[in-house]
């Protein structure tokens, strides 16, 4: 990593960052200096309140958006400095993404959906892979079928595939067990955490589940836009 982030295993850095935005009533802040690393092959979660700034950090951090201050190192590259093609061509190589509403191509089958990053990162033999993926998260038999034809516990599980195919070095996730019962949705935490496990991506997740939040490896909290607390779990 760069000699630019204060942990030489750190994956992904926010430092100093700050977000703002116009609103009627004036400049609304939305982010306030918040500053971390995050060392490879961590999971973390990020909680707090609504409005807490958790989804607007996501973004930041995923090279979605830009800072109004500070920088975001994301797999060696400073984001900060990149324009929104070069953003996205950082997360085509290093970035997947997990949401609670699936965002699946409807008009792709489940197998399509897997092989797309593949293919738009260029990977070579992407059927391979995604079959082999699928295997992994017990859609084998469910390659052919289209979102509208699959459950929503089943929709996940395709969307975690996906954003695991292209082994990216970060994964984020935002509220991935949010539409999901409770069954299905530790069933699909297990399978990520898996998954985060058996390779060397770093897991982000923000959520509100507690739970979910313990079982990861650090907890960084959010109130009002500043980072309040920044815990590892205990061994």
């Amino acid at each position: 990593m760069s000699d630019n982030l204060s942990s030489k295993d750190a994956v992904l850095a926010a430092k100093n960052v700050s977000k703002q935005v116009s609103s009627p009533e004036g400049i609304l802040t939305i982010l306030s200096e918040v500053s971390f690393d995050i060392d490879k092959g961590d999971s973390v979660a990020v909680v707090g309140a609504s409005g807490a700034g958790k989804s607007t950090l996501l973004a930041l951090l995923a090279g979605l958006d830009l800072p109004t201050t500070g920088e975001i190192w994301l797999d060696s590259h400073n984001l900060t400095n990149l324009d929104e093609d070069g953003r996205a061509a950082v997360r085509a190589a290093s970035v997947g993404f997990v949401f609670q509403s699936f965002h699946l191509v409807p008009s792709l089958s489940a197998l399509e959906n897997v092989m797309l990053p593949l293919e738009l990162a260029g990977k070579p033999e992407p059927r391979k892979v995604a079959d082999e993926i699928m295997k992994k998260v017990g859609l084998d038999e469910r390659w052919s079928h289209y979102p509208s034809q699959l459950s929503g516990g089943e929709k996940q599980r395709v969307a975690i595939a996906r954003a695991f195919a292209t082994e990216p070095a970060v994964l984020f996730a935002d509220e991935p067990t949010g539409n999901l019962d409770s069954r299905t949705g530790s069933n699909i935490v297990e399978l990520m955490f898996e998954l985060n496990h058996t390779s060397s991506t770093t897991l982000i997740l923000v959520t509100h589940d507690k739970t979910l939040a313990n079982r990861c490896d650090r907890i960084l909290g959010l109130d009002a836009g500043r980072l309040v607390t920044d815990e590892r779990a205990a061994d």
